[in-house]
């Protein structure tokens, strides 16, 4: 079992990072030069953050979307520095094959798959596509080792349906996409449980489940924990699933005005995993702070 955590590390800093990015009105004045500056000193930050991890004995870690600033606005080979790009990219992921980091990513919430809109459904096929030659990029495996996690998104009054038309949309998506793609359980009964995500989409498409542990304490789909991670990891084959771990926030802050979904700084205790072998990335909002002692 590889425990891992998402995109920031706090411990090195805001020196060294993959967030940089920029305002809108920014990128418009200084174009996309200044958008290749940032994104090469990300992608060499990237290597900075995986040495980190692997002197620490972290083996799993989520790269940031925010690697290339704007990058909706432009094709990444228009880039000045994107032979310096690939060069530091090419770095990271050999170093991350070499040492056995398995690194996967969070595309952001706003990619809707599903939606009912043309043009939400050409940004969602865009920002995709970025993900899948960021990780071309790297060199990383197009399979599900390397997963891009992806929630359905939206219901719109009608789960059924929704669920077709992401499977149909689906099939619009790049072969660099399409076998990365993992769909996570969501932490509202209105949305999708893990057993959902198992009977619309891998049962459709193959697409493997990543199971939420606290998602699913606010949406089981009527199974036990146990029950719905043995389901989730069905789906993955020979590989060893992904699942997310966090715990309260409220109660680690002793606050019940905090949203209950909310997410704690800390955790205090790994899942239960009933004898599966799986990959944990801890969402706390500390970072690789709050999985240093557990590694």
């Amino acid at each position: 079992m590889n425990i891992g955590y998402p995109c920031i590390n706090l411990t090195l800093g805001k020196k060294i990072t993959t967030n940089r990015t920029m305002r809108k009105a920014t990128f418009e004045q200084k174009g996309i030069a200044y958008a290749s500056e940032l994104a090469l000193k990300n992608c060499k930050d990237l290597l900075k953050i995986l040495q980190w991890n692997e002197e620490h004995g972290i083996k799993l870690f989520r790269v940031s979307s925010e690697i290339f600033p704007w990058a909706s606005e432009y094709d990444l080979k228009d880039l000045p520095d994107y032979e310096e790009i690939c060069e530091a990219l090419t770095k990271a992921g050999n170093f991350a094959k070499t040492h056995n980091h398995r690194l996967t990513s969070h595309p952001g919430q706003f990619n809707k798959l599903c939606s009912p809109k043309d043009n939400v459904i050409k940004n969602t096929i865009r920002d995709l596509e970025i993900h899948g030659e960021l990780f071309d990029l790297m060199g990383l495996s197009r399979t599900p080792y390397n997963s891009f996690c992806l929630h359905v998104g939206a219901a719109y009054n009608d789960k059924e349906a929704t669920l077709k038309r992401f499977c149909e949309n689906f099939e619009l998506l790049p072969e660099s996409v399409k076998t990365r793609l993992a769909v996570e359980n969501d932490d509202k009964s209105s949305l999708y449980s893990t057993k959902e995500l198992y009977e619309g989409v891998y049962k459709v498409i193959g697409v493997p489940v990543i199971h939420d542990f606290y998602h699913h304490t606010f949406n089981t789909g009527s199974l036990s924990q146990e029950e719905a991670l043995g389901l989730a990891a069905s789906t993955w084959g020979d590989i060893t699933p992904v699942t997310h771990h966090s715990e309260s926030r409220a109660v680690e802050q002793n606050d019940p005005k905090i949203k209950a979904t909310a997410h704690s700084d800390y955790i205090t205790y790994l899942p239960e995993t009933y004898g599966i072998d799986v990959d944990i990335v801890v969402e706390s909002k500390k970072k690789d702070l709050a999985i240093l002692p557990f590694i």
